[in-house]
């Protein structure tokens, strides 16, 4: 609203705050998943979905390394289990996602949409740390596994031997170098490196599945293992159930195949508000990424468990981290277990690539929002150095060792998912859909209990999400604290009778009353107009309006604002506001008087009952407190010429 002349900045400043103009488009925020395509336009859903598989497919690389360790023999009969619960709970879930939030906001704007207040504003901080532990966990689990394919690979043992913590640093340290120099998102490159890693562990898979099959004392001998172990399938199905939630890295990459909605290409008459096309591709990439996982996860898991010896999954075992890598070497050779670990090496790169992106995109979609991220926050660069060291620190706190980060990787996934189960089952009651709202409720059901058993199994995971989200309430809590006084009304619009009166009063002397309206009556307009007379010591011929604001909800920073007019009872004028902050909402009003009028406005209140840091808390929680002195302090800091800033009157 008010111009104000800044400083040169250093060209290091200036270089920081830019952001990286490649990440977006023009206008708007320039997130990776902001505006990623002019409106209509996009790419075909399998395309897109090539995007979202470099985060899920890519959890192959360690996955069934993982269900070996978690479920031992019984690795592919738990695994099923992981596939029914992708099919029959994360899929449809997300596929409702996909209808209710269809550009890209994902779960936690439905539930942000339920709740309002601050209790909305902290729930949603609190998702939002678990996503920060999802997506900086997926960072630092896929370059520690990356780096695992590489220090393991038989040709580089010896040279890389116990690097493993330097070359995980190192590929962090790349990839937030990569986005510091600027990183345009291609399709292409997804396309080529899932195509490609997918080829390669088809035929990893036929290889393995042809050693499986040749030699048929594998699976008898894994199988009579399976029953001396367990018994019966009843008791198998049962521990295949308990050791389920140890599996829940399989269920990674629906949050992401939301994100990416908005590169969908949709059909020629879709529209933002109702992008049908997109909806029923988005559901298409959703389905075929769970289908084509599904199929691989079962795979993967019978040949490694019948393949590899049980003492290799362990820490310091061939296998461990990187179980599909070691049949490549020992079933194709050198040549192509390299060819295996190159393109794994890649693609769980490209996965990081894809989290940091997500992270780019989420935290600027809802913290500036609600006044919870400093001014730099905004810009690109800033976020990946954060980011980059959160991530070094990680890295050292798990000493880059996959499996120890699998817990608070899973709880980030789980969390997500189990959120977002919920949105859709409360989105299903309100729409009176009640055969969906009970099948949705009992999908809540089994990731909350998947939730909490992984949360008792491994701790660690709900210990880190808990470090994120006190981390990001307190900055958040703080800036909104350094924040408190900005000027945050976006655009003042006047209805006709509050322009009638502005033009009229400007005639004269602009003089406003600020009002806390009670009972409206007559009696309360003369009385008040009476003090502020006394209290100042004017003239009975002065001429007022009164000014009365209404708090809406306080924790929204962001807003227009709209004015209208009414005279009452005959004789006095008022103008009535609604917004999150009485002084915010009067000294916006009053910059935009003047600013049209030309004309320096006065207004005047009287002092309000109560201390003064009582006071100031009401006014950071609940819009207003000490109202007079506040107004003064915004005024103050939105127009630093002290002759053309509008005057406040206080008696």
């Amino acid at each position: 609203m008010v111009t104000t002349e800044h400083p040169p900045q250093s060209r290091l400043r200036t270089w920081m705050l830019q952001g990286l103009s490649d990440m977006g488009r023009s206008g708007g925020h320039t997130g990776p998943h902001a505006e990623p395509e002019p409106p209509h336009k996009g790419q075909p859903w399998y395309r897109v979905m090539c995007l979202t598989g470099v985060d899920y497919f890519s959890t192959l690389g360690y996955q069934p390394g993982i269900a070996a360790l978690a479920a031992g023999l019984l690795s592919p009969v738990a695994t099923i289990v992981l596939v029914l619960v992708t099919l029959a709970g994360a899929l449809p879930v997300y596929r409702r996602v996909a209808e209710e939030s269809p550009h890209g906001e994902g779960s936690i704007a439905m539930l942000e949409r339920l709740l309002s207040f601050w209790k909305g504003k902290l729930f949603v901080l609190t998702l939002l740390g678990f996503a920060a532990t999802d997506f900086l966990i997926t960072i630092t689990l896929s370059a520690a596994d990356a780096s695992t394919h590489l220090v393991e690979n038989p040709h580089l043992t010896s040279t890389l031997h116990d690097q493993r913590m330097l070359i995980t640093l190192v590929l962090v340290a790349l990839l937030g170098a990569v986005f510091l120099k600027g990183f345009l998102e291609a399709i292409g490159v997804a396309v080529v490196l899932v195509g490609l890693y997918l080829t390669l562990n088809v035929v990893v898979v036929a290889v393995g599945l042809w050693h499986v099959v040749t030699a048929g004392h594998v699976v008898t001998d894994w199988s009579n293992a399976l029953t001396a172990e367990h018994g019966n399938v009843f008791a198998m199905v049962g521990v295949a159930l308990l050791v389920f939630p140890k599996l829940a890295l399989g269920l990674s990459g629906f949050e992401t195949g939301v994100a990416v909605m908005p590169h969908v290409k949709g059909d020629e008459g879709d529209t933002e508000e109702n992008p049908r096309g997109r909806i029923r591709d988005t559901k298409k990439l959703l389905t075929a990424a769970a289908l084509i996982m599904s199929v691989f996860l079962i795979a993967t898991s019978f040949i490694t468990t019948l393949l590899i010896p049980e003492k290799e999954f362990e820490s310091g075992g061939q296998a461990n981290g990187r179980a599909l890598a070691f049949l490549a070497h020992k079933y194709l050779g050198g040549v192509f277990g390299t060819v295996y670990d190159v393109s794994t090496i890649a693609i769980l790169w490209f996965a990081g690539a894809s989290a940091m992106a997500g992270l780019l995109n989420l935290m600027p979609r809802y913290l500036p929002r609600y006044g919870m991220a400093p001014h730099w926050a905004r810009a690109v660069r800033p976020m990946v150095i954060v980011f980059t060291l959160i991530g070094f620190l990680v890295t050292w706190v798990f000493d880059a060792d996959v499996d120890a980060q699998g817990g608070a990787y899973a709880t980030g996934v789980l969390v997500l998912i189990s959120s977002a189960a919920i949105a859709v089952t409360i989105a299903a009651r309100k729409a009176g859909q009640r055969g969906w709202t009970i099948g949705f409720a009992v999908i809540s059901a089994v990731f909350l209990y998947v939730t909490v058993a992984n949360v008792i199994e491994r701790p660690d995971g709900v210990k880190i999400g808990a470090c994120f989200i006190a981390g990001i309430i307190l900055v958040s809590l703080l800036s909104r604290l350094a924040r408190a006084f900005e000027l945050r009304v976006t655009s003042v619009t006047l209805d006709d009778m509050a322009e009638r009166f502005i033009r009229d009063i400007a005639s004269r002397k602009i003089r406003f009353i600020a009002n806390e309206p009670d009972s409206r009556d007559k009696a309360e307009y003369r009385d008040k107009i009476e003090q502020i007379r006394a209290d100042n010591d004017m003239p009975e011929q002065e001429d007022f309006v009164f000014v009365e604001v209404t708090v809406t909800d306080p924790s929204e920073f962001e807003a227009s604002l709209t004015v209208r007019g009414e005279v009452l009872h005959s004789r006095y004028r008022v103008l009535t506001l609604e917004s999150s902050s009485v002084p915010n909402a009067l000294a916006a009003l009053l910059l935009h008087v003047r600013d049209t009028t030309d004309c320096t406005p006065h207004i005047y209140f009287e002092w309000t009952e109560g201390g003064p840091f009582a006071n100031f808390l009401r006014f950071f929680l609940f819009g207003q407190g000490e109202v007079a002195p506040v107004t003064r302090e915004v005024l103050r800091e939105a127009e630093p010429d002290r002759a053309r800033r509008p005057r406040v009157h206080t008696g």
